[in-house]
């Protein structure tokens, strides 16, 4: 393991057996195995290191929320109190001011001194970090290894290794960027928003409501005009209104009209000059939010409309390589949960179809059961089928409702990877009951992507997109990316839900444009 601490020019170095003032030379040349305070405030592009141990990152799976500085992540592993944020220091911030070099960087009562950044030498920062890690690594070590069957390294390091790769990718996804056809997504945009006049855009909907009664960037309103229409709705939320798309032409004219009113007001002129260029969007990613852990993204990265996925576009001579792990989420379900009848289910490359003949229902009604399940949907036809799901496989919604009353009772809990989940974070159960599920299968994830970084030959990841990864390879190196996709997903799935019986799966496609992809 080999600590890396960049200070502007100066580089600081530190290994088990000693710490000195190195050079960028010393980390190529060790590139394998890099501790870093923080992989986002450690500049190492264009160096890209195989595997990186993120202390921020590694901080927020042993002990939640948000923070990721190095004085919190200092405090936590020492067993102190989380200093107040005026107490942290900022990574980048290489200025010196003119105060006078003190001993140590860390003071008499153990907390990292808040200037410690500007005054240690380089290579006691990366001595100090070395250090850090060994008490993480500790930490995670002491929880519980979940697996049935333990196989290969403990889980909860493997965690720490796939957050820590992922807080690495977002690095590299900033910089890199997603492949973006500029003047296509111009014209494309021109075309959904009518060139920007609002009142083009209006008139399709307009015209059910020749009186002009009706706002229609009003909710109330425009629910009370739909009303008018013989549509009574609680709300008008695109999936509310889906279901009336056939009763009256202005539902559809309503729906496609919000596409477009989207578009126009976050996707349009100003958004791609403000995201794109040279080719390509860019935006700020977070290894993981707050809460379960998922991957997050700015600019749009992960919401961009469907009508804009054709301008994600490969480049001469490239592809791109998109794969979307299938029915991930019940699949993770019933690894983590220990249910072998769900898991027996899991196995097949449909889960939705076992599960419908055991509940006896059809395959759409199963799916809304499992839905049900991991939500906690109580009411209507939701209800009814999380009842059934009960009888079918009790194990599974045991597992659920702990996690739920956990999230009552203000208790915190764990993932099956070891990320702690706070019970405040979301405030009821029900958050609770999905952040088990949600928070593994970002786990799982993680893993994958890192796993796929780290196999291909050519080419990068370009979107982590929840349970979506694309790839920006060669188009001759295609196959081999195909080949990596799925190999990755097995021997992650392997280690990670061994002894489950579980089968994780995902669909791939080779394209040219995000758009052609199905799914």
């Amino acid at each position: 393991m080999l600590a890396v601490v960049v200070r502007g020019s100066e580089v600081g170095l530190a290994t088990a057996e000693r710490s000195w003032s190195g050079s960028m030379a010393d980390v190529e040349a060790s590139p394998d195995r890099l501790v870093l305070w923080s992989a986002g405030s450690t500049p190492l592009l264009p160096l890209r290191p195989r595997q990186v141990w993120d202390l921020g990152a590694v901080h927020k799976v042993l002990h939640g929320g948000r923070r990721d500085d190095p004085a919190a992540v200092w405090a936590a592993a020492h067993e102190l109190p989380a200093p107040a944020r005026g107490d942290d220091f900022a990574l980048l911030d290489s200025a010196l001011s003119a105060v006078e070099p003190y001993a140590s960087p860390v003071r008499a009562d153990g907390s990292l001194h808040p200037e410690a950044w500007r005054f240690a030498a380089v290579e006691e920062l990366a001595a100090l970090a070395l250090s850090v890690q060994g008490r993480q690594r500790d930490a995670l070590l002491a929880l519980p290894d979940p697996r049935a069957v333990p196989s290969g390294p403990h889980l909860r390091l493997v965690t720490a290794w796939a957050e820590s790769a992922a807080a690495l990718l977002c690095v590299e996804l900033e910089r890199d960027g997603l492949p973006f056809d500029e003047e296509a997504a111009r014209a494309l945009v021109g075309t959904l928003i009518h060139a920007d006049d609002r009142a083009a855009r209006d008139a399709p909907v307009l015209r059910f409501f020749p009186d002009g009664d009706v706002d229609l960037r009003n909710p109330l309103s425009v629910r009370d005009a739909l009303r008018r229409k013989g549509i009574d709705v609680p709300d008008t939320r695109s999936h509310r209104l889906e279901a009336y798309r056939m009763a009256h032409p202005v539902v559809d004219a309503l729906l496609t009209w919000r596409k477009a009113e989207r578009v126009a007001t976050t996707y349009g002129y100003d958004w791609i000059a403000a995201h794109v260029s040279g080719g390509r969007l860019r935006g700020e990613w977070a290894a993981a939010d707050g809460g379960a852990g998922r991957m997050t993204a700015s600019a749009g990265l992960h919401s961009l409309p469907a009508e804009l996925r054709p301008v994600v576009a490969a480049e001469p001579g490239f592809v791109l390589v998109r794969a979307d792990l299938g029915q991930v989420e019940p699949r993770v379900l019933a690894a983590v949960s220990g249910d072998r009848a769900f898991a027996a289910a899991a196995a097949q490359d449909d889960l939705y179809t076992p599960v419908a003949t055991m509940l006896g229902v059809d395959r759409p009604r199963a799916k809304v059961a499992v839905l049900a399940a991991m939500y906690g949907q109580t009411s209507g036809a939701a209800g009814q089928a999380l009842r059934q799901m009960e009888q079918a496989y009790p194990v599974a919604l045991a597992f659920l409702r702990a996690a739920e009353e956990s999230g009552r009772l203000g208790q915190d809990l764990r993932t099956h990877g070891g990320r702690l989940i706070r019970a405040g974070t979301g405030g009821v159960g029900r958050y609770t009951r999905n952040a088990v599920v949600q928070g593994a299968a970002a786990e799982l994830f993680k893993a994958w992507a890192a796993a796929v970084r780290n196999g291909l030959r050519s080419g990068r990841v370009v979107l982590c997109l929840h349970d979506e990864l694309l790839l920006h390879v060669p188009s001759d190196e295609a196959p081999a990316a195909v080949d990596l996709l799925h190999t990755a997903l097995a021997s992650t799935a392997g280690h990670w839900a061994s002894g489950s019986g579980v089968r994780f799966v995902a669909d791939v496609a080779v394209v040219s444009r995000w758009s052609d992809a199905k799914g």
